[in-house]
């Protein structure tokens, strides 16, 4: 306790820090307040009366709203579509020449980029907002009694309006705060269904004090396991030839230095690009009744075992895929032998391609399959009898994030801390935070 209020007054002393932590903290009270503003002309009182009777889909995507989506907000959209506008203009790099060609362009290609995806992210809200005002508010009951085409036009322009104002409140706090703004907002999001969840969990085990206990106990080894997986690094050896300077031949073979592969290389990717295939038909049967069919019986129910051997299967897939996006060994085999770093026993170029495409295959699919367990994760909880909202926390995209998002906002402010010669949060823990000066900071 005396350690970590140390740590508190370290932040505290560092005017840059101090100031940056509160940015990110009114920027999120904000989006926070936005989340609770009502789509005017909703009947807020027949959404209240729906309250715990949402579906499962309906929760998971209220998880990453903050809320918004339930409560019919101007936030409802959120964030996510920005993400799917984020992960298509990636896409679109791999296929299209010209999105390439903006990547190779440095800053000035990554805005233009930015501004593409902010573009696309308009469109998507529009195509969305029609969706979830008639499968979702009208299905509550909370439509206007006769709604005009002037509130339709009108509420679909404050949806796309909330949205866009989230992603300016994640560039701001990314640019001025700290931490990844975009994923801080997601995070902030789902850790606030958290303790209403847990509440509720309690009110239906009062009775059964030991199944509680067993529960906070299994969550807390999933978030260590979540850890664990993204902190997972195989790191491979590197030595430095020797090189001359002026007229002196400096030996740096005996300074080691290391290129760490992570285990999860792809990060949350694979489970978000899985579960968005799964959602768009699970969206087009809700609104359908009487519906019989296979997919139907596959992909209505999420906690069902087809749909989750199938959305385990997705993200192995997934994971194979965006980690082929991810890390190009060739590209780390020519930039090693342009700065004179081997890999003992590795002859430079082609063969250290290999060894590198080999042990990214190798260590990719205990990764894929960590991935798969935590997605599924869940539904195994809901089935031994946990509460449909509470059992989102026990894995799923929600856990990844949640971890990754934490980690990384934690290495930040310890770099603070360290560049001004303070202890860090991290000093004497195992967590990869504190970065030593023989590994290498990026792929």
């Amino acid at each position: 306790m005396k350690r970590f209020i140390q740590n508190i007054k370290n932040i505290w002393k560092v005017e840059e820090l101090r100031k940056r932590i509160l940015l990110t903290l009114s920027l999120i009270l904000i989006y926070r307040i936005g989340s609770f503003i009502i789509l005017p002309g909703v009947n807020y009182v027949a959404l209240e009366s729906q309250k715990g009777k949402e579906g499962a889909l309906e929760t998971l995507l209220s998880l990453f709203s903050g809320g918004g989506f339930s409560n019919a907000s101007i936030m409802a959209l959120g964030i996510m579509p920005y993400i799917s506008a984020s992960i298509i203009m990636q896409l679109l790099g791999m296929a299209v020449p010209a999105v390439q060609k903006m990547q190779n362009e440095g800053e000035s290609g990554r805005k233009r980029i930015n501004n593409y995806t902010r573009i696309l992210t308009i469109v998507i809200c529009a195509l969305q907002a029609p969706s979830y005002l008639t499968l979702y508010v009208e299905k509550k009951g909370a439509m206007p009694m006769d709604p005009s085409t002037f509130w339709w036009a009108q509420t679909i322009m404050i949806l796309i309006a909330g949205s866009m104002f989230a992603v300016w409140l994640g560039e701001r706090i990314t640019d001025k705060g700290i931490g990844n703004g975009i994923s801080l907002l997601i995070t902030v999001g789902i850790l606030a269904r958290l303790p209403e969840a847990f509440v509720a969990e309690i009110g239906m085990k009062s009775s059964n004090l030991i199944m509680i206990v067993l529960e906070i106990v299994a969550f807390m080894l999933v978030i260590l396991g979540t850890i664990m997986i993204v902190q997972g690094v195989r790191k491979i050896p590197l030595n430095t030839a020797k090189r001359v300077v002026g007229a002196r031949s400096v030996d740096e073979a005996g300074a080691r230095s290391y290129l760490p592969i992570k285990v999860n290389a792809s990060g949350v990717m694979p489970i978000i690009f899985a579960q968005a295939i799964m959602t768009i038909p699970v969206m087009l049967l809700s609104g359908k009744s009487g519906e019989s069919g296979f997919l139907s019986r596959t992909l209505g129910d999420i906690y069902s075992v087809s749909y989750n051997l199938l959305l385990a299967v997705l993200i192995i897939v997934f994971t194979y895929f965006y980690t082929a996006i991810m890390i190009n060994p060739r590209k780390i085999a020519d930039d090693l032998k342009r700065s004179g770093g081997f890999i003992p026993g590795v002859r430079p170029g082609e063969d250290t391609a290999e060894f590198i495409d080999v042990l990214v295959s190798r260590i990719t699919f205990p990764g894929s399959l960590s991935l798969a367990i935590i997605a599924i994760l869940p539904a195994i909880a809901h089935i031994v009898g946990v509460n449909s909202a509470f059992a989102m926390f026990f894995g799923g995209t929600s856990v990844l994030i949640m971890v990754g998002v934490v980690l990384d906002t934690l290495q930040q402010i310890e770099s603070y801390l360290l560049n001004r010669h303070m202890d860090g949060l991290m000093e004497g823990t195992k967590v990869r935070g504190r970065r030593t000066e023989n590994e290498l900071s990026g792929l």
